[in-house]
């Protein structure tokens, strides 16, 4: 039995971990979940995740929920298998513990209002608020101000090797600079420069197809 990740289309949690198994090269069946019609709130989903959310993943029986306990959870059980996510090293995982922490407070806390208004006026047809854009926009920028200096003394957020770190940065990045024109990378070269690599995984690339066959 293939373990079973359920999502919605647009949840950028979701597709990081949709993200996360190809990286691990899990094979997984992506259950669709429509939060519009409150299909999360419905007592079956609720069994599963008493807080009605996505993702959650069945692998065989065992339920999860959470992006970033689910990832630690496939690193742990895959250690040998695709790309490792958390370095050995006691230390090197506590610099990857924060700095995937970090992303929450400093980058996922601007970026998804963006796209939520972005995604608001596209499949809801709301108006957007440009005020709401615009600080939100202006907070990430300064943010990236300093991803730059940090990634213009090493290759990566923690150092040389890729982590979660930097992958948990994926679904929101690309879709900020595709859907909601944002340039991250402008007037910084080592943020571009991590971007593109980022953005261009194989991983991602057959992520894209979830939220892309839907826009």
């Amino acid at each position: 039995m293939s373990l079973k990740l359920y999502g919605w289309f647009s949840s950028a949690p979701a597709l990081l971990i949709a993200l996360i198994l190809h990286e691990k090269q899990v094979p997984f069946e992506w259950v669709e979940v429509d939060l519009p019609k409150g299909e999360h709130k419905k007592p079956e989903f609720i069994a599963n995740n008493p807080f009605g959310q996505v993702p959650t993943i069945d692998d065989d029986g065992f339920i999860m929920y959470q992006s970033r306990a689910i990832a630690r959870y496939l690193d742990e059980k895959y250690p040998n298998q695709g790309t490792q996510l958390f370095p050995k090293d006691l230390q090197k995982r506590a610099l990857v513990d924060r700095a995937t922490w970090a992303e929450l407070s400093h980058f996922y806390r601007y970026g998804v209002p963006i796209l939520f208004e972005v995604l608001n006026k596209r499949f809801f047809s709301l108006e957007t608020n440009p005020n709401t854009v615009e600080e939100a926009k202006k907070n990430i920028l300064a943010k990236m101000d300093v991803y730059e200096d940090i990634l213009s003394k090493q290759k990566y957020l923690t150092g040389e090797e890729l982590t979660l770190a930097d992958i948990v940065h994926i679904p929101v990045a690309s879709r900020l600079v595709e859907e909601a024109g944002v340039d991250l990378g402008e007037g910084r070269p080592n943020v571009q420069r991590w971007l593109n690599e980022l953005t261009n995984r194989e991983s991602w690339q057959k992520v894209k197809p979830i939220f892309r066959n839907r826009s």
